[in-house]
């Protein structure tokens, strides 16, 4: 909680990568409480006041998943959202004539997600979905020491830039810094 809460106002591309494992975490967990008190919660050296927050907001979180029914898989709509309001702001900044920078990394990561789409057959995601996806997956391939092609690699590399590139845009939006026509 205390990552994610500085993730959300500092970086919202980590923010939603580090949220997308908080679910797998819970999942992990089979989305027990107690399992994640023994687990996850007790690893950390916490006050008894800051233990407590932390208990509360996983079990607020098992909560949400098992109300919108994403036990096994998906997203909960809190990420679902971030993922709306970045896909929102990417179309502004393609629309724009006041970005020809971020215009630009989209157009060089553009042959990489349309790989990714054909490949994962998920023509129901949004691109800017499509690289998360990518990149999490990586970041999994990453975890179990599973090598990546030169390719991968760099179309990864390429777009966490871009990425990135959108996650600064978020930011400066989110205080009023970006200007459109």
């Amino acid at each position: 909680m205390f990552v994610a809460r500085n993730l959300r106002k500092t970086n919202i591309a980590e923010y939603l990568l580090y949220m997308w494992q908080v679910e797998d975490l819970m999942r992990a967990n089979q989305l027990n409480i107690d399992a994640l008190t023994e687990e996850v919660i007790n690893r950390y050296q916490l006050e008894d006041a800051q233990r407590a927050e932390l208990v509360e907001w996983y079990g607020n979180l098992l909560e949400m998943m098992r109300h919108e029914g994403v036990e096994k898989e998906g997203h909960l709509q809190i990420n679902k959202n971030v993922i709306i309001q970045l896909n929102d702001l990417h179309a502004r900044l393609l629309h724009s004539t006041k970005y020809p920078y971020y215009q630009a990394a989209y157009y060089k990561v553009l042959p990489a997600i349309v790989e990714l789409r054909a490949k994962s057959h998920t023509q129901d995601e949004t691109e800017i979905e499509n690289c998360f996806d990518a990149l999490y997956g990586v970041w999994m391939l990453k975890l179990q020491n599973k090598p990546l092609s030169k390719e991968t690699a760099e179309a990864m590399r390429d777009i966490s830039t871009f990425l990135g590139m959108l996650s600064d845009y978020f930011q400066k939006d989110n205080a009023g810094e970006l200007k459109f026509e």
